[in-house]
């Protein structure tokens, strides 16, 4: 799966769970100020994102730093590639 089509993934996912327009899914979009999320969605969004790519983020840290759909992309790409190059 190309970082595009993992990208289209996580829009499309979070469309579809929290009832957005594909067309709000846009990097510079803020969870809270923009997508109207909050922190009992980001839960939902964990187990989505768990679900979906088989990577563990209940603990990271990194995950509780994510403030916009780019930061979020960039973060999947990013355990996607480490899980990767463990394979």
């Amino acid at each position: 799966m190309t970082d595009a089509e993992v990208i289209q993934l996580v829009n499309e996912m979070l469309a579809e769970e929290f009832e957005l327009e594909m067309e709000d899914m846009k990097p510079e979009a803020q969870f809270r100020e923009d997508l109207d999320l909050d922190s009992l969605d980001a839960v939902d969004m964990v187990v989505l994102l768990e679900q979906q790519f088989k990577f563990k983020i209940k603990k990271d840290e990194a995950f509780k730093r994510i403030r916009s759909l780019g930061d979020l992309h960039e973060y999947v790409l990013e355990k996607k590639a480490a899980l990767e190059s463990e394979a």
